[in-house]
């Protein structure tokens, strides 16, 4: 009976530093889904008066903040651990978020997205990671997979906000700083429990602290702690050099070949064009003919439908091989693209039918995006790469989903402007085509397996 009251009590810890660290995740959605609505406010005459270049500014801006937030990240968590990282991000996450509200032009507001960037980025890659570390291995994939739903979560949440915001207070102009205000809530509860959760095991095992990690170990359910800490202390021992090293890491092959997959899988996930959704969805609504109110609500269902999709692709991905579920993911996303575009190119059917169908058509794209593609790559990112190189390689990866983003999100509204809504949907169709051929080329489960276990530091 004992024994089930102290395993209880473990896993209850365990679930609460996870959906402590999930905030990250959350946040992460929450602050690239709130400019989706807030976005056409903001751009209104009388507030900031955004033309499309302007727009697009405004959005990549947070994304050039987080590639400098996902680089610097792991350098940071592996100086001060993982726990310190994660309430300094609580603490960037509100501060410019407020700043972001009080915004008074578009450089003030490109600025302060910015600094709300880095917070984004090292959120993105700590929070993965983190969860991965302090996880036994039988619950690590469904862990690490909370932070993938917490982030199309919180996509929704903001969707939410932003609809009721923005319908029951249209003829506001600044509605918009009450929208983006919002998010500094969830930032504020991540700060406050950030005090209260368990640190990295893994993290004090670099820094030869056996006894706090064998606490934490026990603490957190992981099984034959002295055995793990044994096996730990003896690779630690082995190494000539605790401290990491790009030029030693990048000479071993092994080491590389992860670094280099790694990076394909960040761009995979990025090339897909689902952010372009996400932050400039109900203008993209408005042009299809929806309405600024009901492009508003449109969002709501397309970030429920990601949610359910996100919980039941989540729980298909953990019995599944992960690099088969990554393919056939893509090819769902092609499918899904190439049929939006044909629905904006066709002139056979009505307004009212064309806008139904392309809610339809991109309600699908999203929730198999959010529930296939998007948490099988954070999985993979966050359980392929060594620990001694983890937090490393992990920022790398991470901030080239950001770099890929950036681009993308800033030359959105001028390929929209150039080329149509239709094809620049052809065009994304494509580029899920090529990283299907990326995939095949370089994600091989068995061969990331072996090198993960062979790679020496």
């Amino acid at each position: 009976m004992q024994n089930k009251t102290n395993k209880k009590v473990k896993l209850n810890f365990l679930n609460y530093c996870v959906y402590v660290i999930s905030l990250g995740g959350f946040l992460f959605g929450y602050d690239t889904g709130v400019i989706n609505g807030a976005l056409a406010f903001m751009s209104r005459s009388d507030q900031l008066n955004l033309t499309p270049s302007l727009q697009g500014i405004v959005s990549s801006s947070l994304v050039i903040g987080a590639c400098i937030g996902a680089l610097g990240c792991g350098k940071v968590a592996d100086k001060f651990g993982r726990k310190k990282t994660l309430r300094l991000i609580a603490i960037i996450f509100t501060v410019a978020t407020v700043l972001c509200a009080a915004a008074v032009n578009f450089w003030s507001m490109s600025i302060f997205r910015f600094v709300l960037g880095i917070a984004v980025g090292a959120a993105s890659s700590l929070s993965p990671m983190y969860l991965a570390e302090i996880s036994p291995d039988n619950l690590r994939s469904a862990n690490v997979n909370k932070n993938a739903i917490f982030i199309v979560l919180g996509q929704l949440c903001a969707f939410v906000v932003n609809a009721i915001l923005g319908n029951t207070w249209s003829d506001w102009g600044p509605i918009w700083r009450v929208m983006v205000l919002s998010a500094a809530v969830p930032s504020v509860i991540l700060w406050i429990n950030s005090f209260h959760i368990s640190g990295s095991p893994q993290w004090l095992l670099f820094k030869r602290r056996f006894n706090r990690a064998r606490q934490l170990f026990r603490r957190l359910g992981f099984k034959n702690t002295n055995s793990l800490i044994k096996n730990e202390t003896e690779a630690i021992e082995k190494s000539d050099d605790q401290e990491f090293s790009w030029s030693r890491a990048l000479q071993n092959k092994k080491l590389l070949y992860l670094l280099i997959t790694g990076i394909v899988i960040a761009l995979i996930q990025q090339i897909s064009g689902v952010n372009t959704v996400m932050y400039y969805g109900t203008i993209l609504l408005e042009k299809v003919g929806m309405g600024e109110g009901g492009s508003l609500y449109a969002n709501i269902l397309i970030g429920v439908v990601s949610v359910i999709a996100s919980i039941f692709g989540t729980r298909m991905i953990e019995k599944t091989n992960h690099h088969r579920i990554l393919i056939i993911g893509l090819i769902g996303n092609v499918v899904f693209l190439a049929l939006l575009g044909a629905i904006m190119k066709s002139t056979m059917f009505s307004q009212t039918v064309t806008n139904a169908l392309v809610l339809i058509a991109l309600t699908l794209f999203l929730a198999n995006h959010q529930g296939i593609v998007s948490p099988v790559t954070w999985l993979l990112l966050a359980e392929m790469f060594p620990g001694k190189v983890k937090a490393q390689f992990m920022s790398v990866a991470t901030a080239t989903t950001w770099i890929t983003n950036f681009f993308i999100s800033l030359i959105y509204p001028q390929l929209i402007a150039w080329l149509g809504t239709a094809v620049v949907f052809f065009v994304f169709a494509l580029t899920n085509g090529i990283s299907i051929v990326l995939s095949i080329l370089f994600v091989n489960s068995r061969k990331m397996s072996d090198a993960y276990q062979t790679a020496k530091l």
